[in-house]
This record gives structure tokens, C-alpha cells and sequence, in this order.
């Protein structure tokens, strides 16, 4: 895979990170598929994570192709 479309994987995954996060901040809620809820400071965490990765991995590609 090349160093672009790389870059542009991690960066739509970022948006759809945010956009979790936004939804969880507005008062969204998750279940699993048995009906139990998922607990949701734990996936804002998680997605907080993810976001944070998905950055440095976009500074390093981006880096790369500078």
C-alpha cells in the first residue's frame, strides 16, 4: 500500500473517530447485539486512543512524503 493512501485510510478513520466521539459527548448510547449496554466512558476512552494514534500515525506518513 502506498504512503498516500495510507495517509488517507488513517485520516478517514480518524474523522469517523471524532465523529464517535462527538455522538458519545451529545448522549449516544451503545448496545451490543444481546442488548447490553456498552459502557460508554470506556469507549470514549478507547476512541480518545484511537484518535491520538490515528495523529501520530498521520504525522509520520505525512512526514515521509514531505
Amino acid at each position: 500500500m502506498s504512503d498516500q493512501s495510507e495517509l488517507e485510510r488513517f485520516r478517514a478513520q480518524r474523522v469517523t473517530a471524532i465523529y464517535r466521539l462527538d455522538l458519545i459527548s451529545k448522549g449516544a448510547q451503545i448496545h451490543y447485539d444481546d442488548g447490553t449496554p456498552v459502557d460508554m466512558a470506556s469507549e470514549k476512552a478507547r476512541l480518545e486512543d484511537v484518535v491520538s494514534d490515528m495523529d501520530r500515525r498521520i504525522a509520520k506518513l505525512e512526514g515521509r512524503l514531505n
